[in-house]
């Protein structure tokens, strides 16, 4: 496969795990400045070169905290992407809290735009809040109910600011494959992030998605590979989280099973997950959120570890697993 753009490709060949910035942008929980700052700073410390963040994550928290931190690296190490789909404005109404999952004030709201002019105002505004000159990547932020309005403005302004060398490349980010599947035959897209459609629990990113970027050089990010928390311990019944949501039986009985077989092999479920989910050659980034940093060190150890072979080929053959990653070869 080979990935046509520059930018992308430069983090195609990095295959390093990637810091996902929601968990800092106090993602059900708050956390303080010392605490985010300390953990961005341990990612770099441990390697970590590619950071996504977005103004909807802690109503533009994320974004400041991680360019306390990236601003004052060296530019040409690292990647950054950002979002835009959702501007922050005052609110009407305060609310003590904010009331989309994020341990914030509620002096703020988040306002739908997906026209050429909010999409440049959005840019204009995360690199504000960045404190940096230039964002790599920009992801279109859950367009599901909105194809038309990203059609029509988000994606032409993209292509016009990607032209102009504002941004370096220009994708989508959802928890769907479908309507990804649609941006990359549809569009000059550069790269899509996928939410939980790809991990050890399933695999349906596998089955459109991925061949259509394939074809077309389009990176892959493959986020949520937790699947919301119940492959991120050893014990899945420890957080019976999918899909953000309680786990259904099937779902906690599925994991346990995949548990009890990588325990088998030496290994261990939060292992696995991520060494499925990077094993495709086709995905160009794994990018995980991470809190703090005990967080940090866990998921790069984690990253590192071998996943036997034999695990792959008895989770295929226990029909755990629909795609049998040794076909990808190392």
């Amino acid at each position: 496969m080979t990935i046509k753009n520059p930018v992308v490709r430069r983090l195609h060949d990095q295959r390093k795990l990637g810091f996902g910035g929601a968990p800092i942008g106090n993602l059900y929980r708050s956390i303080d400045d010392e605490t985010a700052v300390g953990t961005v700073t341990e990612a770099w410390d441990q390697g970590i070169r590619y950071f996504d963040t977005a103004p909807h994550y802690g109503l533009g928290l994320s974004e400041r905290r991680i360019g306390e931190v990236l601003s004052d690296r060296p530019r040409d190490e690292f990647l950054l992407s950002t979002k835009v789909g959702r501007l922050i404005r005052p609110a009407d109404q305060p609310r003590q809290l904010d009331d989309e999952g994020f341990a914030v004030p509620g002096d703020r709201v988040r306002v739908r735009d997906y026209s050429g002019d909010g999409i440049r105002r959005s840019i204009e505004e995360s690199l504000e809040r960045l404190g940096l000159a230039k964002i790599d990547i920009v992801f279109i932020h859950d367009p599901d109910d909105f194809w038309t309005e990203a059609i029509d403005g988000a994606v032409p302004m993209l292509n016009q600011l990607r032209d102009e060398g504002i941004i370096g490349a220009w994708g989508a980010g959802m928890n769907q494959a479908e309507m990804l599947a649609r941006f990359v035959r549809e569009t000059d897209i550069d790269l899509v992030m996928q939410a939980g459609r790809y991990t050890l629990l399933e695999q349906g990113g596998r089955e459109e998605l991925i061949p259509e970027c394939e074809r077309r050089g389009v990176g892959i990010v493959n986020v949520g590979v937790f699947n919301s928390g119940i492959l991120a311990n050893e014990d899945p019944l420890a957080q019976a989280k999918y899909n953000y949501e309680d786990a259904p039986a099937p779902i906690v009985e599925k994991a346990q099973n995949l548990a009890e077989l990588a325990a088998s092999h030496g290994t261990t479920l939060p292992a696995a997950a991520l060494a499925f989910s990077y094993r495709d050659p086709a995905v160009t980034n794994v990018t995980v959120g991470m809190r703090t940093a005990a967080q940090v060190r866990r998921n790069t150890d984690l990253f590192r570890q071998p996943v036997p072979d034999a695990f792959w080929t008895d989770a295929v053959a226990a029909g755990l697993l629909a795609v049998d990653p040794k076909s990808f070869g190392e």
